[in-house]
Formats: structure tokens, C-alpha cells, sequence
């Protein structure tokens, strides 16, 4: 999922910066670290298809992007923007169509100017289906209730309808990668009124196009944490997929905990994650899984390690990211993109080697190899996942200038 979460009856205008990262945390000389990343270099395929930057696609109104996606089986893409525009918080948002190919904003909708109202794009699923978070102040209250817009398709360039939320206010917290089957999964709290703690967590397994869904409410021990978990799904195996950390993610803290969910039946299975470096994984940056194949890839807060599981022998390896080494926090991987007709991950790093490069997308297969380096981006910290369509070896992602723009890449 590639949405920025909307800061509620705020428009987020600045982006925060990581400090500096300290001698005790960057374990490798400079000299160590150029002689892994030339190994590393010298072991990558050299690809016969077109690899770099493509187009650059800005707002129409300007604003910042809060999620987007792109149809896997079309030309199309959706983008919910929004800007301030007074000191009294007026935000001017609308949704907007693009065409994948050419970058061009192809429609501009759902215009609004005002306090009550914001959007988010949640994700694309099968049948060129978005869901659309809208959010809606309520009346003489500073707290927002959600309704979910849905374009059934996106080529409509409207609103067709809404979807029917199985969990009264619930918040969306993640939605899995998928665009093949009509079987989604989502990750959602029911949201607590008027600001009072998060209820119970769920998987809620829906069928966007019949408006049927079934909830299995989930463990709020494990699944409650801080930053919550990360979800994909694997489809051959009629499973839901969840990466997380028990213990929110601290330094020298316990491994992080992989979570199979029979979509059928609730049924639940786990294994633990990799739980390598000096001050252990922490926090579970990103997660993709080949819904074919049963391999998934995470990204991990404190080792700066793209961890590669096979789901079904419920084991995996890691590797570092070129450049770093086990304590490199600055450089660690966000997130993760899976491309199931190649089998390859795409991983988004915001500060990549020495930094003159920009941002980076590094392209691995599924045994762990890095096949190519994508350069020259400019993400924000904790970069969401690509947009990719794989018939195309095509994506988007942000990378331009700060959120209000999608920059164009080939892989």
C-alpha cells in the first residue's frame, strides 16, 4: 500500500529529517563500505530491457500526494492531492486520473476548498477498482469520520460508488498488493472515538466488485503494535501475510514475527524473522510477497537488511544493501514492490551510498541476487513502495519534487 497517511484536519507541510548518523552506529569505514558496494556491483545482471528515469508527473493543483496507484493491466493511475492554503488550515484537495505511460494528469475531480473534507488513495485492486479513503469533519468537532469512495473503474474517472466498511469507522491501516484476484485483504482497526485508544485489530478479507466481506478479528498483544504490522497476501496458498515486531521495534529487542492467515478460515500460523545485526532488526519497514511463488521480501529498521523468506518452508536469508553495514540505520530499505511475472523485488532507499546518486530503487530476484540499481530519486524518509506495472517493466513513485510529484522510472 502507497498511502501517506493524512494527518487528521491537518495538511502536512514539511518533512522531518533524520540526524546525522553517529560514528558508534556506522560500524564500516568509507573504505570498507565503496569495496561492498563494488562486489555488489560487479555481481548485478546487466539487463538487455531499458533501466533509468522517465517522466516526471506534477499535481494539477499543485498539492501534496496522499497515496496513489497504477492499474497493472491498463495505462491508468489515481493520486489524491491536497494543500494549506490559509493559516486557518483551508485545504484545496481533489483526486486526479493520470495516464501511466505519459505522465499527463488526464482529470482533475471531487474538487473541494475548505476544513471538512480530505482524501487519500488506499490502492487499485483487481478490475481496476480503487478504494478511496474520504474523510469528513464532523459537525462542531475537530475529530473526522471515514467513508470509502470507491471507482469502479478508475478509467470512469469518478466516483461510482461507496464501499460498505464491514467495521464501523474503521481505520485503514494497509492493504495488500493485489490486482489479480477479487479475494483483497486488509489490516484495520475500528477507530476510537474522540480520540481514545485503538480498538480491536482485524483482517478483513472483502470482494470490492459483490460488496461481501468477512472479518477475523486478530490478537491485540501482537498485532496492536506502535507502528503496526505490514501486510501482503499470498494468493496460492489462500493466505493473508503480516511481518511485524512484537516489541515495537527496539534496539536489541525481540525478532521480528512473520503471520499466516487462512482467508477462510481465521486460521493462523507463525514464524520468527531474521533478527540479525548488533542492535537486532527493529521495526518492520516494508513487505511484498510473490502471491504465486509464496517468497517475501521485508525491509528492516536498525540493520539496513532486505530479509528474503520462503513462506512455505517458513525460512529465510538476509542481505545487506549495498554500502551499509549491520548497523547503518540511515540507509535501511522502506518499501517494497513485487513484480510476479518476473519474480523480482523493488526495494526504495531514501539515503543510498554516499548520497550523490540520490534515492535509489534497488531491483532484487527472488534468491536474493541484485540485479540493478535504479538512482537519481529524491524520497522522503520512509518511502512507500513503488507502483509498478510488470507487463510493462514500468512504476511510479514519489521522487520528485518532495510529495507533490511522481516521478517515472523503468526496471
Amino acid at each position: 500500500m502507497r498511502r501517506i497517511p493524512v494527518a487528521l484536519g491537518l495538511i502536512a507541510t514539511t518533512l522531518l529529517l533524520l540526524p546525522e548518523p553517529s560514528p558508534a552506529a556506522e560500524v564500516t569505514s568509507r573504505g570498507q563500505a565503496l569495496r561492498r558496494h563494488a562486489a555488489a556491483q560487479s555481481a548485478v545482471v546487466r539487463p538487455a530491457h531499458k533501466v533509468g528515469l522517465g517522466k516526471t508527473l506534477s499535481t494539477k493543483d499543485g498539492g501534496q500526494i496522499f497515496g496513489f496507484d497504477i492499474d497493472q493491466n491498463g495505462d491508468d493511475g489515481v493520486l489524491a492531492s491536497a494543500q494549506t492554503e490559509t493559516s486557518g488550515g483551508a485545504a484545496l484537495v481533489s483526486v486526479e486520473t493520470f495516464d501511466q505511460d505519459t505522465g499527463k494528469i488526464t482529470k482533475s475531480f471531487d474538487k473541494y476548498d475548505g476544513l471538512r473534507r480530505q482524501y487519500a488513495v488506499d490502492a487499485i485492486f483487481a478490475g481496476d477498482i480503487a478504494l478511496v479513503t474520504h474523510y469528513i469533519q464532523e459537525k462542531d468537532s475537530i475529530y473526522y469520520r471515514r467513508v470509502f469512495d470507491l471507482m469502479n473503474p478508475v478509467t470512469a474517472q469518478k466516483f461510482t460508488g461507496l464501499w460498505v466498511s464491514p467495521i464501523k469507522d474503521m481505520l485503514l491501516w494497509g492493504a495488500a498488493e493485489n490486482q489479480t484476484t477479487p479475494t483483497a485483504v486488509l489490516f484495520a482497526y475500528a477507530a476510537p472515538k474522540h480520540g481514545g485508544s485503538l480498538e480491536r485489530p482485524n483482517l478483513v478479507v472483502t470482494n470490492f466488485s459483490t460488496n461481501t466481506s468477512t472479518v477475523f478479528p486478530l490478537d491485540i498483544n501482537l498485532f496492536g503494535v506502535a507502528d503496526g504490522p505490514q501486510v501482503g497476501q499470498y494468493s496460492a496458498a489462500n493466505e493473508a501475510v503480516f511481518a511485524l515486531t512484537p516489541d515495537g521495534g527496539r534496539v536489541g529487542g525481540e525478532a521480528p514475527v512473520n503471520v499466516l492467515v487462512n482467508l477462510t478460515t481465521g486460521a493462523q500460523k507463525q514464524f520468527n524473522g531474521l533478527n540479525e545485526g548488533p542492535y537486532g532488526s527493529g521495526d518492520v519497514n516494508g513487505l511484498a510477497v510473490d502471491p504465486n511463488t509464496g517468497m517475501a521480501a521485508t525491509t528492516t529498521e536498525l540493520n539496513a537488511q532486505v530479509e528474503f523468506y520462503d513462506l512455505k518452508k517458513q525460512a529465510g536469508i538476509a542481505v545487506q544493501l549495498p554500502c551499509t553495514g549491520s548497523a547503518s540505520e540511515y540507509s535501511s530499505g522502506s518499501g517494497i514492490a513485487n513484480d510476479p511475472i518476473n519474480h523480482l523485488f523493488l526495494v526504495t532507499e531514501y539515503y543510498y551510498c554516499d548520497a550523490s546518486q540520490g534515492s535509489a530503487i534497488l531491483v532484487y530476484d527472488e534468491h536474493a541476487k541484485l540485479i540493478e540499481t535504479i538512482t537519481g530519486f529524491a524520497f522522503g524518509i520512509g518511502e512507500p513502495a513503488p507502483a509498478i506495472n510488470p507487463s510493462k517493466r514500468m512504476g511510479w513513485a514519489l521522487g520528485g519534487d518532495g510529495f507533490t510529484q511522481l516521478r517515472q522510472f523503468f526496471y
